[in-house]
């Protein structure tokens, strides 16, 4: 398997074009259009926040009744609580594009990212689509990628270029944004993935669940899932191949490790990216009773405002650590038999610091960029790993400024 990192190997049949809509953002691209051949198949994860935002609710609608030919995404607007009217907003740009395409309406699907609560300017995304469609081309990625960007200060993309048993060269590429807002409930931001495989359905949303878990599911920036979460991933069917549909092929196997691969680039670049990051934080739990426990409590030290600014400040607080271990209730927890780990420096055993560690140690680890957290519960074999960030002045800056 071959990675291309920083580019976006084109998909036979998959195209896609970028282009100011103007909605939100001047003097830059802030709408993109993905075309999909006729037959192609798509797998889609959405957010599970209560409040899902009209795009959400109508590109779920348009799944359950027809394949995608399109998706249509915008930037600046999140189309998020805005009750019936943004309902009728989502549904009206998806009938723009069917017009000028000559498909069915459920063919389209909507996807938005931006600021919550204000009215979609349908007639500023219908007037751009024309030249959307006129400038959809294979090699697009980019561009597109640059296009969905919000609070984002670079574009996702990740490649993989596989061969199956046949001797069949087949691709997957994506593309994803997010920054902020950073939680995942399903995926976290909105990720576009396709491949020129042919392959089932069922297998193909089989496939998009299993990479979703170890990677968009696996990352947390500030606690906070998005109204508009989506994860997409199309088989545009275009290599040629009989369609895949044996869940323990050689040949299925190796395109969900190729799924999962890019999923997890591009999970791991907007961590990267996070709003104000300055450290990547790996954070893994063992010998947990279960993976519910392991997740709860790598959980806690990922969101842990104080941990966090600990990270930012490069200052070997261990006791923050510690007390949110002992606040992820897990039930009779030994503390005794509890270890943490900076890296490979043992920092807490048996109830306290561990005699062998010093300050200076754990403070030259905590300089890096990228610093690993180790917990062992000493109750079971269940093991998790999760990625995250600092807390900075600027994620607050950031944050504070973004409607203003």
């Amino acid at each position: 398997m071959t990675a291309h990192t920083n580019l976006c190997h084109p998909i036979p049949g998959v195209l896609l074009s970028a282009t100011a809509a103007r909605i939100r953002y001047q003097g830059r691209d802030d709408l993109a259009l993905m075309a999909l051949p006729a037959g192609a198949r798509c797998a889609a994860v959405f957010t599970r926040n209560a409040f899902r935002a009209a795009p959400v609710l109508v590109a779920q609608r348009h799944l359950a009744v027809a394949s995608p030919r399109y998706l249509l995404i915008n930037s600046g607007n999140a189309n998020a609580g805005t009750g019936e009217q943004g309902l009728a907003d989502a549904a009206a740009s998806c009938a723009a594009l069917a017009t000028l395409t000559g498909c069915r309406t459920e063919e389209v699907l909507p996807f938005s990212t931006g600021v919550i609560g204000e009215s979609l300017p349908l007639a500023k995304l219908a007037a751009a689509l024309p030249m959307a469609l006129e400038r959809l081309r294979e090699t697009t990625w980019p561009a597109a990628a640059r296009a969905i960007m919000t609070t984002d200060t670079l574009p996702k993309l990740a490649t993989r270029r596989f061969t199956l048993a046949g001797g069949l060269a087949a691709v997957v590429s994506g593309m994803a944004k997010g920054a902020g807002m950073i939680r995942p409930d399903m995926a976290t931001m909105l990720a576009f993935l396709a491949t020129d495989l042919a392959v089932d359905q069922a297998l193909l949303q089989l496939c998009l669940r299993d990479a979703v878990e170890t990677s968009f599911n696996a990352i947390t920036i500030d606690g906070d899932t998005s109204t508009n979460d989506a994860c997409v991933l199309a088989a545009a069917g275009t290599l040629g191949n009989d369609p895949l549909d044996d869940p323990e092929s050689p040949d299925f196997l190796t395109l969900r490790a190729a799924v999962e691969a890019v999923c997890l680039e591009l999970a791991t670049a907007i961590v990267h990216d996070g709003e104000g990051v300055t450290k990547l934080v790996r954070v893994r739990v063992e010998a947990a009773r279960d993976a519910v426990e392991a997740r709860r409590v790598a959980d806690t030290i990922a969101h842990s405002p104080l941990v966090k600014t600990a990270l930012f400040a490069s200052d070997p607080n261990w006791g923050r650590i510690l007390a949110a271990v002992g606040r992820a209730e897990v039930d009779r927890l030994e503390i005794q038999a509890v270890r943490v780990w900076l890296d490979d420096l043992c920092i807490v055993s048996r109830g306290r610091r561990d005699p062998d560690y010093s300050e200076a140690a754990g403070q030259a680890i905590m300089a890096q960029s990228e610093i690993g957290i180790r917990v062992a519960l000493g109750r079971g074999e269940a093991a998790t790993e999760i990625l995250t960030c600092d807390l900075s002045y600027d994620y607050v800056r950031i944050n504070a400024e973004y409607r203003t």
